[in-house]
């Protein structure tokens, strides 16, 4: 399987493994699958750094592409085909861009994203698979 982790599950997953249920735990340590951390979760993350939003310890943003694949992650990009097909993604109630874009990534790929966000469950009608 291939597994999208969503911006708070890529930091649980490096910084605060607890927080992840164990489903999602299990996943990403799963040697089958091939797990993803998107640059848009870098990109998230800088910006809230940067805005006080988002206090990390003892690193800084530029670090976390080296942890995750010191962790065996893979790092997604966006693709020309991701971005320039991103208005497919109905609008709704979920209207954060960051979120919306990764949650298009998961669908455009074919990948499970793991998040605890409920309030995407209703992209699963368009293809979206969560894993939690």
């Amino acid at each position: 399987m291939k597994l999208l982790l969503d911006t708070h599950t890529l930091l649980w997953s490096l910084f605060d493994r607890q927080q992840l249920s164990n489903t999602a735990r299990e996943s990403i340590l799963d040697p089958e699958n091939a797990v993803y951390a998107s640059v848009i979760s870098f990109w998230e993350i800088s910006l809230k750094y940067n805005l006080g939003k988002l206090s990390l310890k003892k690193i800084k943003p530029d670090e976390l592409p080296y942890y995750a694949e010191k962790s065996g992650y893979e790092i997604l990009e966006i693709s020309p085909g991701d971005a320039s097909s991103f208005y497919r993604l109905p609008v709704m109630k979920h209207k954060d861009p960051f979120d919306r874009l990764i949650i298009w990534q998961a669908i455009k790929n074919d990948m499970a994203l793991a998040t605890r966000d409920k309030e995407i469950s209703d992209y699963l009608k368009y293809g979206l698979k969560i894993i939690w």
